[in-house]
């Protein structure tokens, strides 16, 4: 009997009153409390756009994000671990759709969204100022660098959103106007944590054009997710975990939006996988960093945004010649578009292709970061178990490394 939970069963939220998540329980192999979200997340998706259409907050802070644009006035974007990314993704989303509908060409108008370090937030003197707009993104609602930068933004004059799951959390006492997301990641190393926020701004996009999210951006919210998860059943994601995972470290590279994901596959190799890893933007790779790689490193480049494709893919093959000269491995999460212009020989790792979304009312960062989201944190599920390691806790079932949060606790 398959006792694996219905992936398109809804998942449960924090109880009332409001408590952080235990740790998550010990699995000796898989399925991991990962891979059941990791499955769960197309179904997950389009119940999150039903619901945000539906919720009036939706168009409340869509409202407040065109006003804010309109006057000129800063909107900044923070968030602490995978929430950062998700809050690098709601920047880089709501700045395409405003340049889409025109708010950014207005007299006065700012450049959009700009996403910043939640603690690095805190510490700026009347953060954004009065007419700004702060957007926080936690999924449980209690970090404490997020609440701390909503506290100075507040203290500023600053309007206070926040994309959230805990709608009952401290930091939702904190916000003007709450997005619940609703539904809690069950494991420690984040993917649903990384989704919601990310659909949640395309719900956001989708208002700010003027629209809600109509059944069609549903249904290609969950097909382009749904084309991620169709790599299960691929050789290539194992292929390419089983090589990755016998590196000393694993470099990953990208431009565009899609340097957003690769900040993300690193945050999920080191917490999931205990591996080290960094990012490094396609440019960045070339200017320093090659003097520190050789065959023990390991390389993945991601991708997937379609703006400016071609420019992208020429830059990124460049890099990828460069590091095979080197003899490291490079395998990479690619756009089927993307991957016609990147030499196999080139991935000797092995490479992901996601399927184009065709047709669709996403914009090209949607669709983007939800088409890299479920092949990266495959990947890393597939990397974990080739090293014998449960992702779920984040090594804090290792007495040394709950220590070391632990000290690290500001609240402690």
């Amino acid at each position: 009997m398959d006792l694996r939970p219905d992936p398109n069963a809804p998942l449960p939220g924090l109880p009332t009153p409001w408590a952080a998540t235990d740790m998550p329980s010990r699995r000796d192999g898989p399925p991991f409390h990962m891979t059941e979200m990791i499955e769960a997340e197309p179904a997950l998706a389009g119940r999150i756009l039903e619901r945000l259409a539906d919720d009036p907050s939706t168009e409340r802070l869509a409202a407040a994000i065109r006003a804010t644009a309109k006057s000129g006035k800063p909107i900044l974007t923070v968030g602490c671990g995978t929430s950062e990314h998700g809050a690098q993704a709601v920047a880089e989303i709501l700045r395409r759709a405003l340049a889409a509908a025109d708010f950014l060409s207005a007299p006065g108008a700012a450049g959009g969204p700009i996403p910043i370090q939640a603690f690095e937030a805190s510490l700026v003197p009347g953060l954004g100022g009065p007419g700004s707009l702060l957007i926080a993104v936690s999924h449980e609602g209690a970090s404490w660098a997020t609440n701390r930068a909503m506290e100075a933004a507040r203290a500023g004059g600053a309007t206070i959103a926040l994309i959230t799951a805990a709608a009952a959390s401290p930091g939702a006492r904190l916000a003007d106007l709450v997005i619940d997301t609703t539904e809690i990641d069950q494991s420690w190393c984040h993917t649903v944590g990384y989704v919601s926020p990310i659909v949640a701004a395309v719900a956001l996009a989708a208002a700010i054009e003027g629209s809600a999210a109509s059944p069609r951006l549903v249904d290609d919210a969950r097909s382009i997710l749904g084309a991620g998860l169709a790599q299960t059943a691929a050789d290539s994601t194992d292929a390419m975990a089983r090589r990755l995972a016998s590196q000393q470290g694993i470099v990953v590279i990208g431009s565009g939006a899609d340097r957003i994901a690769a900040r993300e596959l690193v945050l999920k190799i080191e917490e999931g996988v205990h591996l080290p890893a960094s990012m490094r933007d396609v440019e960045t790779l070339l200017h320093g960093h090659l003097a520190g790689m050789d065959g023990r490193t390991g390389v993945v480049a991601i991708l997937l945004d379609g703006q400016e494709l071609r420019a992208r893919a020429t830059r990124v093959r460049q890099a990828l010649a460069a590091v095979a000269e080197l003899g490291a491995p490079a395998g990479a999460i690619l756009a089927t578009e993307a991957s016609a212009l990147i030499p196999d020989a080139l991935t000797p790792a092995g490479r992901v292709e996601v399927a184009p979304a065709g047709e669709t009312r996403l914009g090209t960062a949607e669709v983007a970061l939800l088409g890299s989201a479920i092949p990266l944190q495959l990947l890393t599920e597939r990397m974990a178990r080739a090293r014998g390691v449960d992702p779920d806790p984040i090594r804090r079932d290792d007495e040394a490394y709950l220590r070391a949060a632990n000290a690290a606790d500001p609240e402690a």
